[in-house]
């Protein structure tokens, strides 16, 4: 038997306009005017692909909240922008969001199917269920679905998704010229679905695309949203502050998968980190106090309220500590309940302040921000690839372009030095740079059934 090739770590580059830190914007360095400029995003994901990075990641949400006066806002659709990405690159995967919620199931599906034939086997949908009334009320809605509810509602999405990925058998396509025959009608099939949520007659009217599905992606981190992605997810994008709670996490999602019937390492857990560099600790250091000197109070005060469930700290001192009689329980929480939970426990334990608190979620919203130099963020990176609490990052850099490119030159030839990153390419398509089977079509394997 020959021998298992070494475990290498997954890259995503996560893109924002100007970069990760809420501050970023008003930072010279930082490119906040090329918010719709596709060219910009075009340049990153070179620059991604250059690194050799998986892929690159575009968040996504259907309202602009409260940011519209204190932060880059009104951004380009993500799939559109991944479709102009994919003309300019060859090999990095391209993975947009999309909500469950606030969709369906035939139009995404399409959508997706179309990406994955524009870049040759390249897309990934990273699947979120919204978290907020003020995307709620863009779709008539006077108040977000229950938190369970729209889990049940993506489930059964994802159902109808995979069937009409499969609805075109590998084979349906016949072209044969000669006898009149383009497709197989018998490898072509109508789904059917009849479910809760959902009535889909199908087939999809896009052919099986490179992929057979998109790489799925998913973020929650609830009870909710790990058996989400302990069923469906093959990466998934999380956010912990500590060692232990990674691989706590870690260990979690894939007993779930492996309960599930599923092969754990089929899926990749790539907790969020956003490196502040420099050439020197020192360096690195010097930007964070500036970006911290450049954030805006209220905007962070209103991002901390958002993510503790909506309460009103204006009437609390910036430098007293984190009200905790205030805060409700993470069961009566409708948006977020890992952020929320993440957040108040950071709080607990640190014993910060609340402008401390705004300070620390400046550069990852609640996800892992390290401060060093390229050697300390490696060393960063390999302990927590070794200890069981990741198989890669989702990379956050705090200012863009210039933190993602000093981590592509800086960082990644060190992870590559060391034997844990890869030097090129081996495959072409997203599945194969994260090494994950292509599908194969249920109505193939005659296992269909989507309703219920």
């Amino acid at each position: 038997m020959s021998p298992q090739p070494p475990r290498q770590l997954h890259l995503n580059a996560f893109l924002m306009t100007a970069g990760h830190h809420d501050a970023a914007w008003r930072h010279p360095a930082s490119a906040a005017h090329r918010a719709t400029d596709a060219s910009y995003f075009v340049e990153l994901a070179q620059t991604a692909e250059r690194g050799t990075f998986d892929s690159i990641f575009f968040a996504d949400g259907l309202a602009v909240w409260h940011r519209i006066g204190s932060n880059v806002s009104g951004v380009l659709e993500p799939i559109t922008l991944l479709a102009a990405i994919a003309g300019a690159t060859r090999r990095i995967g391209l993975i947009a969001t999309v909500s469950t919620t606030f969709n369906e199931p035939f139009t995404v599906a399409r959508k997706f199917a179309s990406l994955d034939h524009i870049s040759a086997g390249r897309a990934g949908w990273n699947i979120v269920t919204s978290s907020t009334e003020a995307e709620a009320r863009n779709f008539g809605l006077e108040q977000h679905p229950d938190h369970a509810l729209r889990y049940q509602r993506a489930d059964e999405f994802l159902r109808v998704a995979t069937a009409l990925w499969d609805s075109w058998e590998d084979e349906a396509v016949l072209l044969d010229r000669s006898r009149g025959r383009y497709a197989d009608v018998a490898k072509v099939h109508q789904i059917g679905h009849a479910g809760t949520h959902f009535r889909v007659e199908g087939p999809l009217n896009v052919q099986r695309s490179p992929q057979g599905w998109p790489l799925l992606v998913q973020a929650g981190s609830s009870e909710d949203g790990r058996e989400f992605a302990g069923r469906w997810a093959e990466a998934v994008f999380t956010a912990q502050q500590t060692l232990s709670d990674a691989q706590t996490f870690y260990k979690d999602v894939k007993t779930r998968a492996e309960r599930l019937g599923r092969e754990p390492g089929h899926v990749k857990i790539l907790p969020g980190l956003c490196p502040v560099l420099g050439a020197t600790e020192a360096e690195a250091r010097a930007l964070d106090e500036e970006l911290t000197e450049l954030q805006i109070i209220d905007y962070g005060l209103a991002q901390l309220s958002n993510m503790l469930g909506g309460v009103d700290l204006s009437p609390y001192p910036l430098d007293g500590p984190l009200p905790e009689e205030i805060l409700p329980t993470e069961a009566e929480i409708n948006g977020n309940k890992s952020r929320f939970a993440l957040v108040s426990e950071l709080a607990r334990r640190d014993r910060l302040t609340i402008r401390q608190i705004i300070a620390r979620l400046g550069g990852g919203r609640g996800h892992q921000v390290f401060v060093g130099a390229p050697e300390q963020v490696a060393d960063f990176i390999e302990l927590w690839f070794r200890s069981g609490a990741a198989d890669g990052f989702n990379i956050m850099p705090p200012i863009l372009p210039g933190g993602l490119e000093l981590f592509v030159d800086a960082v990644v030839p060190i992870l590559r030095k060391r034997g844990l990153f890869r030097s090129e390419y081996a495959g072409t398509t997203l599945r194969e740079h994260y090494g994950l089977p292509r599908p194969t079509s249920q109505y193939s394997r005659g296992v269909a059934t989507t309703s219920g």
